[in-house]
């Protein structure tokens, strides 16, 4: 083969290749091309779809493209998170709640892999659980909760957003450190779990704060105490449990943004990109501010170990409650 042959194909070869990389740099550089759906598993009104609508409004600014948020509650967050594993538009992502990291300690089995079919891409927002009662009820602290749980065979009603939700295992883990028995009462969703503790037929819910955050002014319900290791600024007077006698007691609700492992990984770095900027923006911080949620910013690679220690920390939590699996 000639000089002037081999040359040729040389530099053929490079542009084949330097085209060849550009292809998905330029293809992230220009997503979305179509309107983005985020599908929350869960039901308007939740801690999930509040922060999800928060995001979704700053993204859509930025991307210049429709961001519409579907409600696809069930079955713990399974519909819809099988929703977005078997999208293949490239164009869809999942909003969920710390629920995510329970169903692979909850189910004996799920019909996907959540560490291998979809993509960890940003922690979008944490917030405590405040611990609702009854506002003319009979429980107006959390000793009368545990003192009625404590005389009763077994244990009192209280209420969840569902089985296997974070609510559902927060309220577990608090009867653990109680030392008590207590009968669990699931709903579909956070509005209904409210509506059953208002009418003072369930002793209490752990409500993700900003679920609640505008309904306690008006007596229905009384926060008795926060799940924060501190206060809650918009709650001052409510005590945390720690302070309530449990020591060292913490939990938070943590909200995630994933994507299917289909996506390229260019846009998963570019979507992981715009939220972050999302998150440090004045109009995501207002509206975190107004409805108690706070960011925390997390890279892929942290929330993806981040993701995995919740699963581990689940799974103990299960065993040690004894909930049977579903």
């Amino acid at each position: 083969m000639s000089n002037r042959r081999s040359m040729f194909f040389r530099v053929a070869a490079l542009v084949l290749a330097s085209t060849t990389l550009a292809a998905p740099l330029a293809h992230a550089q220009t997503w979305p091309t179509k309107p983005v759906r985020l599908i929350v598993p869960l039901t308007p009104g939740s801690g999930a779809d509040i922060v999800a609508r928060a995001v979704a409004k700053k993204l859509q600014a930025t991307w210049g493209q429709t961001v519409q948020i579907e409600n696809k509650p069930g079955a713990g967050g399974q519909i819809g998170t099988r929703e977005v594993i078997g999208a293949t538009d490239g164009h869809t992502l999942l909003v969920q709640s710390a629920s995510h990291a329970v169903n692979p300690a909850l189910y004996k089995s799920l019909p996907y892999d959540v560490t291998r079919d979809l993509v960890d891409v940003a922690l979008l927002a944490t917030t405590p659980y405040v611990m609702v009662t009854a506002g003319n009820g009979p429980y107006k602290n959390v000793k009368a909760i545990v003192d009625a749980a404590k005389a009763a065979p077994d244990g009192v009603p209280f209420a969840s957003a569902g089985v296997g939700t974070s609510t559902h295992l927060t309220a577990e883990l608090f009867a653990q450190a109680a030392g008590v028995k207590m009968i669990h009462i699931p709903f579909k969703g956070s509005p209904d779990a409210i509506q059953d503790v208002a009418g003072a037929r369930s002793s209490f819910y752990m409500a993700p704060l900003p679920t609640v955050g505008g309904m306690l002014a008006g007596g229905n319900l009384a926060a008795i105490a926060v799940t924060s290791p501190q206060r809650v600024a918009s709650l001052p007077a409510v005590p945390t449990l720690a302070e309530s006698g449990y020591a060292g007691f913490s939990a938070q609700l943590w909200i995630g943004l994933w994507a299917p492992a289909s996506m390229s990984a260019d846009v998963v770095a570019k979507v992981a990109a715009d939220v972050t900027a999302a998150l440090q923006s004045d109009e995501v911080k207002e509206q975190y501010a107004r409805t108690g949620n706070e960011a925390r910013l997390m890279t892929p690679v942290e929330f993806s170990r981040f993701v995995r220690d919740e699963i581990e920390t689940n799974k103990r939590l299960v065993r040690n409650a004894a909930i049977p699996l579903l």
